[in-house]
């Protein structure tokens, strides 16, 4: 898919908390439909990037989402965290997707592979099914740009490698704007179109992985964009 219309553009955005900045003057496009990693280490400002897109930070310079100047929350952007506590803890599955659906919350609920538990609350469920919940929810609202803070941080290997497919398969279907915060190399190529590597409150690199779905962490080619990317990150040390 041939990807050539911005859907958030950043110019010289820049944050400080107290005498710390934690972005300095970034800049940064985003394709519509596409699936953008942020990578870098800890620190970087990955997480405080995604929620000046989420309208949760106010920030210097300008933010624009389809061409059009916005700094405060909106449905169109939805932001699914790491944490597993995020869903209300006294409504069930079904209830967690439909108070805020604008479709069929049992489409949304088969969608992420959980037919079945509509009626479970959040205690009942493991860390990956909240995640998947939290996943439904926030297709629930149609968002144009869905924003994922490390959501598979906190799960095993194995779960991780599932909803890491799941997602892709979803995203594929939907073709929604995903902008994807993580500091897994591995996870970037595994699901990105393209890599933005941050150091230091900026975008120093860009990289593009140009590799169907789904992809093979054995290939060679899989191999050259994985060293490609821990140089960017090492040279930016």
């Amino acid at each position: 898919m041939a990807l050539t219309q911005n859907k958030v553009e950043l110019r010289n955005v820049s944050k400080n908390f107290g005498a710390l900045k934690v972005l300095n003057r970034l800049n940064l496009d985003v394709y519509d439909g596409e699936f953008l990693c942020l990578l870098g280490t800890s620190g970087c400002g990955k997480t405080t990037l995604l929620r000046i897109i989420a309208g949760f930070e106010p920030a210097e310079g300008t933010l624009l989402i389809q061409n059009r100047e916005v700094r405060e929350p909106s449905p169109d952007r939805f932001m699914v965290f790491q944490e597993f506590d995020q869903l209300l803890p006294w409504k069930t599955v079904e209830d967690n997707i439909s108070f805020m659906c604008k479709t069929d919350p049992h489409m949304l609920i088969s969608l992420v592979g959980l037919n079945g538990f509509e009626k479970s609350y959040p205690h009942e469920l493991s860390g990956g099914m909240k995640q998947r919940v939290a996943i439904a929810r926030a297709l629930a609202v149609n968002p144009s740009v869905l924003l994922m803070d490390e959501p598979f941080g906190s799960l095993d290997a194995q779960m991780r490698r599932k909803l890491q497919s799941e997602l892709i398969e979803i995203w594929q279907r939907i073709r929604m704007t995903v902008i994807f915060v993580t500091h897994n190399i591995r996870e970037s190529i595994i699901l990105g179109s393209r890599v933005a590597v941050m150091r230091h409150g900026k975008v120093k690199d860009i990289v593009d992985v140009p590799l169907p779905y789904p992809r093979d962490p054995s290939c060679s080619k899989f191999s050259e964009i994985w060293k490609k990317l821990l140089k960017a990150i090492e040279k930016n040390v």
